[in-house]
């Protein structure tokens, strides 16, 4: 399974709160907590083709032509699924990845979700219907693994257009 990250800059590992204004990037393979996520894909064989990412500030100055390009960029290197997170309990990186991955839903035959903390209510009241968005626990909470597994499973069963979808969707997303 092929699988491309949107990430913010923090999780790319471009900076942080420090560099909140990084341009939109596209970088070959995983950077940054891709490398928290590799062992968890390799479980069902998905692998890491392409990072895109850019900066929370920036986002929300270009909001439509990130979203946009992000979009194009997604349809032309058509991977199996898009991962739009994890957002943990960011609300400008949870705004940014759903609106991203409804986009690609709509406008592209790629399987795409968000994956957000409860604490971005705001974001999952907007979005929980437009896009798929994976259950997970804020930044230092538990249960982290667990969410990422069940993230896998919605992959593995959305990507193969499984019977189960719906059922996994109920158990792991909001």
């Amino acid at each position: 399974m092929k699988v491309i990250l949107i990430f913010d800059q923090g999780l790319a590992g471009a900076g942080g709160k420090t560099n909140p204004n990084v341009g939109l990037t596209a970088t070959k393979g995983g950077i940054g907590f891709a490398s928290s996520l590799q062992p968890h894909f390799n479980k069902i064989d998905a692998q890491v083709v392409a990072t895109l990412y850019c900066g929370n500030e920036y986002f929300l100055a270009n909001e439509q032509e990130v979203v946009t390009k992000m979009t194009a960029m997604v349809k032309k290197l058509n991977p199996d699924f898009v991962l739009c997170g994890p957002c943990f309990q960011y609300a400008d990186y949870g705004k940014m990845a759903a609106e991203i991955s409804a986009s690609i839903l709509t406008h592209t035959s790629v399987q795409s979700c968000a994956m957000m903390s409860k604490e971005v209510s705001d974001v999952i009241a907007e979005y929980k219907d437009k896009t798929p968005i994976v259950v997970m626990p804020k930044k230092g909470g538990t249960g982290l693994n667990d969410s990422i597994a069940n993230l896998c499973s919605l992959m593995q069963a959305s990507v193969n257009n499984s019977g189960d979808l719906a059922e996994i969707k109920t158990k792991v997303c909001y």
